[in-house]
């Protein structure tokens, strides 16, 4: 776990540049609290997971953040997927994002979304509804509307347990849907695949959280068949080890 941990923090600066395209995003505006504003501009950056996942020897290091700039209740978002593999991006998905509160915990968001890899490289409009469920269950649902009739939908799902006021259980849940057969990427129609989480992190501060965990991932329908034919797996649970933290 320690060796593991080291790895993390060496791979850190491969991220550097997904990371800092967010930071520039924002550098432009810094919180405004000042002048007596009722609805300053503000702005924040969350590192939601950067960690080292045990896979076959490979580790890939994987980077989940996401950074909005606005007002109370209109922001630019900018969201971002990336996976590394012995220093290759294997997979790199970004979002620009317009929401719009449209009750409370509860916003509206549509803008663009660009999967660069794998190749060959998908576009997709975007209408998406993210906020707090009741009890407290963190939301964000997506329909993206591709080229060529391509539709998809993603669904996750995360809670927070406060077994202290510095150590949180996280558990989470992403499923993911689409609408018509993509060979080139292999993925499957319907029920594509669903990927399970639960993080054990301490909060040496608010901003600043290391974590333990484990990360389950399974392919259904065809896109289970078409990891069968490439010589992938249909399922696999995976250790992780990482870096929770935002500004």
């Amino acid at each position: 776990m320690k060796n593991m941990m080291r790895t993390v923090m060496k791979h850190t600066h491969s991220c550097s540049v997904i990371t800092c395209t967010l930071l520039a995003v924002l550098g432009l505006a810094q919180p405004v609290q000042a002048g007596g504003k009722d609805d300053p501009l503000l702005s924040k950056v969350m590192i939601d997971q950067l960690e080292l996942r045990d896979v076959d020897g490979s580790n890939p290091l994987v980077l989940e953040g996401q950074a909005w700039l606005g007002k109370d209740l209109q922001k630019l978002w900018i969201k971002a997927d990336v996976e590394r593999v012995a220093g290759e991006t294997e997979e790199l998905e970004l979002q620009a994002l317009y929401s719009q509160a449209i009750a409370p915990y509860w916003d509206l968001q549509v803008g663009l979304r660009q999967d660069s890899k794998p190749t060959p490289s998908r576009s997709w409009a975007v209408i998406g509804l993210q906020g707090l469920a009741p009890y407290f269950f963190e939301v964000d649902s997506a329909l993206f509307i591709g080229e060529s009739g391509r539709t998809a939908l993603r669904l996750q799902v995360e809670y927070e347990l406060l077994l202290t006021q510095r150590l949180i259980l996280s558990p989470e849940l992403e499923a993911n849907f689409y609408g018509q057969n993509d060979s080139d990427l292999g993925i499957g129609s319907g029920l594509s695949d669903v990927q399970a989480g639960l993080r054990l992190r301490y909060e040496i501060r608010r901003e600043f959280a290391p974590y333990i965990g484990i990360n389950w991932q399974k392919s259904y329908g065809n896109s289970a068949s078409y990891a069968r034919k490439a010589g992938h797996d249909v399922q696999d649970t995976q250790w992780v080890v990482g870096i929770r933290a935002w500004f």
